[in-house]
């Protein structure tokens, strides 16, 4: 019983592995690529390519004799941002931080050691960070939203993280090294706010001020981006918006939390 358990779990992390890989991938996949990169036979590549286009999250191209993507993914995808969906209240903050701090604006929700973008104010003059999409969850170490989660974390649970995640140069500004991220990550406590300056993007910098439910829980992210020539000449005047959208988001996230929980008991 315990063999053949192992035996489904480990093709699920081959699909699972399989389908990692096409998604990487700048176009259609041929199998005998799949199976070379990831090491497997080719017939038990084609029996995962099978189950993953059955199911509708690949879709094999005879005329091209490879594999691209599938349409069930993009149900998938939906489903995560109405999951991930933050309440009113909170698209609203955003909507003010992004006009009184002239800057693209977010919040970033915790989700099980996770920092996920779950929603983006923006305009043409203020535009997000171009990989910074609701459904982001990367590079933790050099995003301020991310940092700000590493800072709340007991210390094994951040190491965790961390040999997870790894700390990869996103760019030449990117703090790699794990004791220089413990120091910023020591100040981050300290001053309750979180700035990456060039760390995630090229004259770009980040600054994020956490919001917690009623409890005083971490339970996300305040977060605004902006050129680094902006950051350092009103530096002060953004961290002042960024810190009150961080409270009124605290407060809306708890009056949400209140008026669900009233829901329930009265449903």
């Amino acid at each position: 019983m315990t063999g053949k358990n192992t035996g489904v779990l480990q093709s699920v992390e081959r699909a699972m592995r399989v389908l990692d890989h096409v998604a990487a991938a700048g176009g259609p996949v041929a199998a005998r690529e799949v199976a070379r990169d990831l090491g497997l036979t080719l017939p038990t590549t084609y029996h995962l390519l099978t189950t993953l286009v059955t199911g509708g999250y690949l879709v094999h191209l005879p005329e091209q004799r490879a594999y691209a993507l599938g349409h069930r993914l993009d149900d998938l995808a939906r489903a995560l941002h109405r999951q991930i969906a933050v309440p009113p209240g909170v698209c609203r903050v955003a909507a003010v931080v992004h006009r009184e701090a002239h800057a693209a604006a977010y919040y970033a929700s915790l989700r099980n050691a996770e920092m996920i973008v779950a929603h983006v104010d923006e305009c043409p003059e203020h535009p997000r960070i171009r990989t910074l999409g609701v459904g982001f969850h990367e590079a933790p170490h050099a995003t301020a939203f991310g940092k700000l989660m590493l800072a709340t974390l007991e210390p094994a649970d951040r190491e965790a993280v961390l040999d997870r995640t790894g700390t990869p140069a996103v760019t030449a500004a990117t703090v790699t090294d794990r004791d220089q991220l413990q120091e910023q990550l020591h100040r981050v406590r300290g001053t309750g706010l979180a700035v990456e300056v060039n760390e995630f993007q090229p004259e770009l910098s980040c600054m994020a001020a956490p919001v917690n439910d009623a409890a005083g829980r971490f339970v996300g992210a305040v977060a605004v981006s902006l050129p680094t020539a902006r950051m350092r000449a009103d530096r002060w005047s953004v961290e002042r918006v960024v810190r009150l959208g961080a409270v009124r988001a605290s407060r809306a996230v708890a009056l949400e939390t209140a008026t669900r929980t009233g829901r329930l008991r009265n449903g």
